[in-house]
């Protein structure tokens, strides 16, 4: 898989990429990340990329002729079509569904905005989707653009030592994931729990899934509303709302709805 990332601050990308999962695909050949800075399209002494907003109103809007000149140089450096995202707090939420959408592509353009954003036109001329890491607003679409990078690196085929890793990450299969527990056994905060010990893998299963089901439900309730659980699952959710799974104590907020409550 091949990643551009058209930015400012191309090298800022270069460096988060550099280590871990991503610097491990990159270094395996699985993955090809290249920077692009539209200042290098800007004319004048000054290579200016940006302009005052018509209408009025503080800040500037980055121009579109730098951007479009940069973008075409990035779709002539390979022949296979590019998707184009737009670094964005008014883009489609990144979840995991959308991650492994993307690292299935064999050419993906992260744009990264600075200041107000970028003129309207060039999006709508040269963007395929927008796309946001969260509710909130950055200085510019780097950070969101490397969070990207990372997502879709270690999903590519050889990035994780471990395949499974990926399988049971949270999101995975729309819930969050258990509780993980290591050396030593007993500690002065807290002892691992015995079904883990026990050497009973169908156990093993049955907790680690009412972790995952309770979890979610008592931090992230609206996947569990927004998914039919199976009567298997139901019965594991409403034993652990119960306090059944001998471990985990309620949590707060959600813990005074009785186990026969709808979530």
């Amino acid at each position: 898989m091949r990643i551009d990332v058209v930015s400012l601050f191309p090298e800022f990308i270069a460096q988060c990429a550099a280590f871990g999962v991503t610097g491990r695909a990159i270094e395996r050949g699985l993955l090809t990340l290249e920077g692009w800075n539209p200042r290098d399209h800007a004319e004048g002494n000054y290579r200016r990329v940006d302009d005052r907003p018509f209408g009025g109103g503080p800040g500037m809007v980055m121009l579109i002729d730098p951007l479009r000149a940069c973008l075409r140089e990035v779709r002539a450096a390979d022949p296979r079509p590019a998707r184009v995202v737009y670094m964005s707090p008014q883009g489609a939420p990144l979840t995991q569904r959308k991650a492994r959408e993307l690292a299935a592509s064999d050419r993906l353009v992260l744009l990264c905005g600075r200041y107000e954003g970028v003129d309207e036109r060039l999006l709508r001329a040269e963007v395929d989707e927008e796309l946001s890491i969260g509710d909130y607003v950055l200085s510019g679409g780097e950070l969101a653009a490397a969070v990207v990078v990372d997502t879709v690196a270690r999903l590519q085929d050889g990035a994780l030592n471990d395949a499974e890793s990926a399988v049971q990450d949270s999101f995975e299969d729309g819930l969050l994931d258990c509780p993980h527990y290591t050396r030593p056994v007993a500690h002065a905060l807290g002892d691992v729990p015995g079904v883990l010990l026990s050497g009973n893998h169908a156990e093993i299963a049955r907790w680690r899934r009412m972790q995952q089901l309770g979890r979610t439900w008592s931090r992230r309730p609206d996947l569990i509303d927004e998914r039919a659980l199976s009567p298997a699952d139901r019965k594991l959710l409403d034993a652990w709302r119960a306090g059944e799974d001998g471990e985990q104590p309620l949590p707060d907020g959600r813990a005074g709805m009785p186990p026969e409550q709808d979530a």
